[in-house]
C-alpha cells in the first residue's frame, strides 16, 4: 500500500480497535439500547459504520456498488457482538484491498457520489470516511456511558 494510503488505513484501523474495545464484553440488550427516542443504539452505529465506509470507499471511489440499504442500518437490532466485530474486520479489509488498488494522483481525481450525484473529490471522501467513522466512535462511547448510568 502506498502513502498516504497506508496512514488513511492506519487511522481506520485505530478508530476500528477503539470500536472493537468499546462493544467488547456486551450483552445483546446492552448492544440493542438506545438511550432514547431518536437515538441510536451501539449496534446501529456499528452496522452504519461499516455501511458507510462501504459505500464511501466501495460505492464512491472504486465504482463498485454494495447494495448498501442505509434505512435498514438504523433499524439493527438482535446483531451479536461477534456479528458486530466481523462487519468491522470485512469493512477494513475492503477498504485494506481498495488503498492497496489506488495511486496516489487519484486522490486529486472527483467522482460522483451514487447517493446524491454530487462531486466530491477522492481526498476529500476519504477525509470524510475517517472523520464520520470517528464521530460516530465518540457516540458509541457516550452510549455506553449512558448506559452506564442507566445500569445503576
Amino acid at each position: 500500500m502506498k502513502q498516504p494510503f497506508e496512514d488513511f488505513y492506519k487511522l481506520l484501523e485505530d478508530l476500528h480497535e477503539n470500536c472493537k474495545d468499546q462493544i467488547g464484553g456486551l450483552a445483546q440488550d446492552e448492544l440493542d439500547w438506545s438511550p432514547g427516542t431518536g437515538m441510536n443504539s451501539i449496534a446501529v452505529l456499528v452496522v452504519h459504520i461499516a455501511g458507510s465506509e462501504r459505500f464511501w470507499i466501495g460505492d464512491t471511489i472504486m465504482r463498485e456498488p454494495s447494495g448498501r440499504d442505509r434505512e435498514a442500518e438504523f433499524v439493527t437490532s438482535g446483531v451479536s457482538e461477534q456479528a458486530l466485530v466481523d462487519l468491522l474486520d470485512t469493512s477494513l479489509a475492503y477498504i485494506e484491498g481498495a488503498f492497496d488498488r489506488l495511486d496516489v494522483e487519484v486522490l486529486a481525481e472527483n467522482r460522483i457520489s451514487p447517493r446524491d450525484d454530487r462531486e466530491i473529490s477522492v481526498a476529500r471522501t476519504i477525509a470524510h470516511v475517517i472523520e464520520h467513522t470517528a464521530l460516530h466512535l465518540g457516540h458509541i462511547q457516550i452510549t455506553k456511558q449512558l448506559l452506564a448510568l442507566e445500569e445503576m
